[in-house]
């Protein structure tokens, strides 16, 4: 997928806009998070200094993302996605395209 750089608005103030995200590890497993600021956080990744998931399954490519307008959704969401099966995961990464 192409670069994303859609890190909040730094103009919003203190609102900030929290991403749920899908990446595709280099084993092709899935990794479902939450951020509010996509870009770094894929790079945090991507060096090794996000998550221990992702750590060794270096690198990871964003597949998905939707935005959330707080982090309570943002969390409910993320757990939503986790709980779905991978078959499901995929459909839902399929429709972003």
């Amino acid at each position: 997928m192409a670069e994303v750089n859609l890190d909040k608005d730094k103009s919003a103030g203190n609102s900030a806009t929290w991403f749920v995200y899908i990446l595709r590890c280099a084993d092709g497993s899935l990794y479902t998070g939450i951020t509010i600021e996509l870009t770094r956080r894929i790079e945090q990744h991507n060096a090794g200094t996000a998550s221990r998931y992702t750590r060794s399954r270096l690198p990871v490519s964003i597949e998905y993302h939707e935005i959330q307008a707080t982090r309570s959704l943002a969390l409910k969401r993320e757990l939503e996605i986790k709980a779905m099966s991978r078959k499901v995961k995929e459909a839902l990464i399929k429709s972003m395209v």
